[in-house]
């Protein structure tokens, strides 16, 4: 085993291994390095670990120091030296009249190396551009031509997905992807649907081609001639992730059926002729064992009053407990749910008309012997206008 830092480069997402000498580097720390391009910056993505020697390159190169504040200027400077150079040779190129496109441009740490990224169709003569870029920047000049992938993974963006470019983000390096795999995973072969913003088709379309390729061997192929639990049939669709077949019966053929892979016997695998197949007996249907139901078991919830709610309590239950016993709910407008009381219930129906029963007078007494004022309807007191106070009113 041997102690190594992991470290990224600008530009790339794949990971190279450099010895720490030492050092106890923290991942998101930036480091100097030796490389054979001579020292360049580079930010540590995981500290000091232990990798097995058959997992390193050798001979391995050490890191030189942790990155300073100097350090950081450096980089900064050279950063706008790589604007002013882009601009610059885009300039010459047009010059010489060269079909190529510029990509991108770097400039090394200590300044002394120049690289130009360019994409083109064919072979490009650029010996003359490289003299003029030379004669300017005095430094060595150096024009790398390099793919539309490529290209995509220095610029980066967006795909399809909304996500960033995988190659930009986490891929070591470019998959080899073909059109057979858009095939087996039963996608559209439309070039705008598979392809990625570089025009090649989708890295993505590497990731999950091992899963189907396995479930391809499982599975039989479309017009094979399989027995189902209701009868002999042959298969017109693969669902490959959900491991389940259509099959058209030969006793309805006008209707397709789902099952699933365990459900069916292969007879014939893809297109054929029938003769001489022994059908056998129907194979049994897959039933899902149920899980056994839980009981229930019963939640008391606990309810918490504080001190003025219970200082209440006896007032309102005075107000919304009736003689039944039972809680009355009071309500805009003096209205009851749930009917009137029950006293109210015995009295007799008023008459229409909305007046009062007669009063039932006890036996022998008359008009007369009631007591003074009895008979008299009282009258409400004098309020003056509304909303004034009571008295009399007032005089001009």
């Amino acid at each position: 085993m041997t102690e190594v830092i992991s470290v990224r480069f600008r530009g790339g997402s794949k990971t190279y291994f450099f010895d720490p000498r030492g050092l106890q580097v923290r991942m998101g720390e930036n480091v100097i390095v030796q490389t054979a391009q001579g020292l360049e910056f580079a930010a540590c993505t995981q500290g000091n670990h232990e990798v097995a020697d058959e997992a390193i390159v050798k001979p391995l190169s050490a890191i030189v120091r942790k990155a300073t504040d100097n350090d950081f200027r450096v980089v900064e400077y050279n950063r706008k030296r790589e604007r002013e150079a882009f601009r610059i040779c885009e300039g010459k190129i047009a010059d010489h009249g060269l079909e190529m496109k510029l990509v991108s441009v770097s400039v090394g740490f200590d300044s002394n190396k120049i690289v130009f990224y360019f994409t083109a169709d064919g072979r490009v003569d650029f010996r003359e551009l490289v003299r003029d870029l030379a004669s300017v920047f005095r430094a060595r000049i150096e024009l790398r031509q390099i793919g539309v992938r490529d290209e995509a993974k220095m610029i980066g963006g967006l795909g399809i997905c909304g996500r960033p470019f995988c190659c930009s983000q986490f891929l070591d390096g470019f998959m080899p992807v073909s059109i057979k795999m858009a095939k087996t995973q039963n996608l559209s072969l439309n070039p705008t649907k598979i392809s990625g913003t570089c025009g090649r088709l989708m890295c993505c379309l590497k990731y999950e081609q091992n899963a189907y390729e396995d479930a391809a061997k499982r599975m039989p192929k479309v017009e094979s001639f399989v027995q189902t639990p209701d009868g002999p049939g042959n298969v017109k669709g693969v669902e490959l992730l959900r491991e389940r077949v259509k099959v058209s019966l030969d006793s309805a053929p006008e209707s397709l059926k789902t099952y699933r892979a365990c459900e069916i016997k292969v007879l014939r695998n893809g297109k054929g002729s029938r003769e001489g197949i022994e059908i056998p007996e129907r194979t049994a249907r897959f039933v899902e064992e149920k899980e056994e139901e839980e009981l229930i078991q019963p939640v008391f919830s606990t309810t918490y009053y504080t001190d003025d709610h219970l200082a209440e309590a006896p007032r309102r239950e005075k107000m919304n407990v009736e003689g039944d016993g039972k809680p009355r709910h009071r309500h805009r407008g003096g209205r009851r749910r749930g009917g009137p009381r029950p006293e109210m219930q015995a009295q007799p129906p008023k008459k229409q008309g909305g007046s009062r029963p007669p009063k039932q007078r006890p036996e022998g007494q008359k008009d007369q012997d009631r007591p003074a004022g009895e008979n008299k309807r009282r009258r409400p007191p004098y309020r003056g206008r509304r909303g004034g106070k009571g008295g009399d009113t007032p005089k001009a």
